[in-house]
């Protein structure tokens, strides 16, 4: 393998949600939210999708706004990581 082929990898993707549930033992459920434009009509859409990402040392919870990364299978619903925590809501 050259180094061209090492370097020309392509960056893995990177979604930003809200977490929904911490109740697993290292894996919380992060609820990622998208907009587009209706192919047809152009109006705002919004969808959203759950992702199950890795949580090595259980530290956050629900109601953060976090960053997942791409990664390789790690349980049959973990294809996610969590790289950073955004932004951690007031608690009184």
């Amino acid at each position: 393998m050259s180094t061209n082929e090492t370097t020309a990898r392509k960056s893995r993707k990177t979604r930003q949600g809200v977490v929904v549930s911490d109740k697993g033992d290292k894996t919380i459920v992060v609820l990622v939210e998208r907009r587009f434009a209706h192919p047809l009509y152009g109006k705002s859409i919004k969808r959203t999708k759950k992702y199950h990402a890795h949580d090595e040392n259980n530290e956050f919870r629900t109601g953060d706004v976090v960053r997942i990364q791409e990664t390789r299978p790690l349980s049959k619903l973990k294809r996610w990581r969590v790289t950073d925590l955004i932004e951690r809501p007031e608690r009184v």
